[in-house]
């Protein structure tokens, strides 16, 4: 298979050669992940392993799952635990699906760099590579743990609710093993008042954090009690998600009143849609009070075939981008905390249309507001190019936020940051070789887009 050390660099000869160079900085520098999916369970005990190669690079992985679908192939045929090399020899006929996409790109990084394959997935080499794969996460190196470090991760951000226990945050410092997992702090199951099953979602936080929450006052308690948690065990930053950024305060009396209404089963849409826009604005406020950077990503219509919702639950592939306005919907809580030394808000958007029209000029104007990067569905090397010719020249790269692999599949972490790497090699050369920058600035820029603006976004 043998994938080419000049892959994705512009083949004009001068550029290349910058682009090779700079990439050869930034190469080996440690990997910051700061938002991502990875299950925390994986690090609680040295003696945790990945399981086989389906447990490993097809199950958890939603990219993976949706193209398979997408041709007629059963989530029961995917997701069976009974005969994992009938699922592997699935995926090894249909891999030439995976052809020319980011998923494709992954999956052959992590294929011949970790597990040193040398030949192409096929049908017909799919009993092969099974067995070459599950002999090696058989091997003490290839335990989570023991790859944590192989792969030269520095920190790693979890995403977890709001009520979640932290067990394994919390067993992976009793146990002193020194990498850095930290948790983030997601409340959308307790401020989106249509998540399924809400209620009990609030009970659940009134559990964990010791509150006793039977109105609006105790529930905001109830969630600073466990930011001050979440943060006690390394936390740097939250993570909202909203269809619609609308930012709208409420009077405390209209927010009793509506979260009294969702405590006995009676509120409706409109209750969600401005408590939403209320607890959007609310943890805002939090942040400039706790310090925890403020992720906010919307436009996402969730969980778009019911089917394979009521059927396979959440986080199946089927989260589809719509389009979302940010330069009205955000004037409430910019105009509190945009200014404020000690907020910190991160965008992000599937929406590329708003790119140059909104989120750049957002960022480039207000102290508090960084732009992420290009994300989900733009996590690619095409989604890359765009977004660096639509944002550097109005936001400035230094309100970028770096890259963030924002993944539930642990070995795809390092082929996604190796893509950003290629890609801001590649756009920096394009700037030296037209001597828009000079070599030193472009050396300097190639280490910050690989690894420092993500430290300095996320306070890491």
């Amino acid at each position: 298979m043998m994938l080419a050390p000049d892959r994705l660099f512009d083949p004009e000869p001068v550029q290349k050669a910058a682009a090779l160079e700079l990439y050869a900085l930034v190469r080996d520098l440690p990997i910051v992940s700061p938002h991502g999916h990875v299950d925390p369970s994986l690090f609680s005990d040295s003696a945790r392993t990945f399981g086989n190669p389906v447990e490993l690079l097809i199950q958890p992985d939603h990219y993976v799952l949706r193209m398979l679908y997408s041709q007629h192939i059963s989530y029961e045929s995917l997701l069976t635990k009974e005969d994992p090399r009938q699922v592997w020899q699935i995926f090894a006929d249909n891999f030439y699906l995976y052809r020319a996409t980011p998923s494709g790109m992954w999956l052959e990084h992590s294929l011949e760099s970790v597990f040193g394959v040398s030949e192409k997935l096929t049908g017909e080499s799919a009993g092969r590579l099974y067995d070459q794969i599950d002999a090696a996460l058989k091997a003490p190196e290839f335990t989570p743990r023991a790859l944590f470090k192989q792969l030269r991760i520095e920190v790693l951000a979890t995403t977890d609710a709001a009520a979640d226990p932290l067990t394994h945050h919390q067993a992976m410092r009793a146990s002193g093993w020194d990498g850095r997992i930290i948790p983030t702090f997601r409340p959308d199951a307790v401020t989106n008042l249509s998540a399924p099953g809400w209620r009990q979602n609030i009970e659940a936080l009134s559990a964990a954090s010791g509150v006793n929450i039977t109105g609006y006052a105790s529930y905001i308690a109830a969630l600073e009690q466990r930011r001050a948690f979440f943060r006690s065990l390394g936390a740097t930053a939250t993570d909202t998600a909203t269809l619609i950024p609308d930012s709208t305060p409420l009077a405390p009396a209209q927010a009793e009143s509506i979260f009294q209404r969702a405590l006995r089963g009676q509120s409706n849409s409109g209750d969600a849609e401005r408590f939403s826009a209320h607890m959007l604005f609310e943890m805002a406020r939090m942040s400039v009070d706790d310090g925890l950077v403020m992720q906010l990503h919307p436009g996402s219509y969730r969980n778009h075939n019911p089917q394979i919702y009521a059927r396979y639950g959440a986080d199946r592939g089927f989260d589809i981008p719509v389009s979302a306005e940010f330069t009205r919907n955000l004037v409430p809580l910019l105009e509190q905390f945009g200014n404020h030394p000690n907020f910190s808000l991160l965008l992000f958007t599937l929406d590329e249309t708003t790119y140059a029209r909104e989120l750049a000029p957002l960022a480039g104007a207000y102290p508090a507001v960084k732009l992420g990067p290009p994300w989900w569905f733009h996590d690619s090397w095409n989604g890359m190019r765009r977004y660096f010719d639509q944002v550097m020249e109005t936001a400035g790269m230094y309100n970028t936020a770096g890259f963030n692999d924002d993944t539930r599949a642990f070995l795809s972490i390092p082929a996604r940051h190796d893509v950003w790497r290629r890609a801001a090699a590649n756009w920096l050369a394009g700037l030296q070789v037209r001597h828009v920058i000079d070599r030193q600035d472009a050396e300097s820029m190639a280490v910050d887009l690989a690894t420092g603006l993500a430290k300095k976004a996320y306070r890491l």
